[in-house]
């Protein structure tokens, strides 16, 4: 799948989650070509901490990998929607997983992420859920 219109995620401030290399970088590739500046954590725990660190609103989405080491993605979700900034609440979170049954899904929303995106990732199913959950 080509990359789409280089702009098409202009001004998409990512904050992109992922604990395998790879994955990381296929995925920041996508993201920069399309307009999009990212912020890289490699955890549960530094995804927390950057979030907590930035300035308020910074974010327009995150997308996170649920399978990792030090807090896992349905683990980071809660701190982060707890945090007392007024963003916490309404900045969408992506779940980024192999694990496509309706269990999984459900376990996404229950632990507060806004979507549910299968691996390997479908660049213009990425594109659209950004465009539509952050626009």
């Amino acid at each position: 799948l080509a990359a789409p219109a280089s702009d098409s995620l202009a001004g998409a401030h990512v904050l992109l989650v992922e604990d395998n290399e790879i994955n990381m970088e296929i995925a920041e590739f996508y993201l920069v070509s399309a307009g999009a500046t990212v912020d890289k954590a490699w955890n549960g725990r530094e995804a927390v901490d950057a979030f907590a660190a930035s300035k308020v609103g910074s974010y327009t989405i995150v997308l996170m990998d649920l399978m990792m080491p030090e807090g896992d993605g349905l683990d980071a979700p809660r701190p982060i929607r707890q945090m007392d900034r007024p963003d916490a609440k309404t900045t969408p979170i992506v779940a980024m997983t192999a694990n496509a049954f309706d269990e999984d899904r459900e376990k996404t929303r229950a632990a507060g992420m806004d979507a549910h995106l299968t691996k390997p990732l479908d660049m213009r199913t990425l594109y659209e859920t950004i465009e539509s959950l952050a626009r």
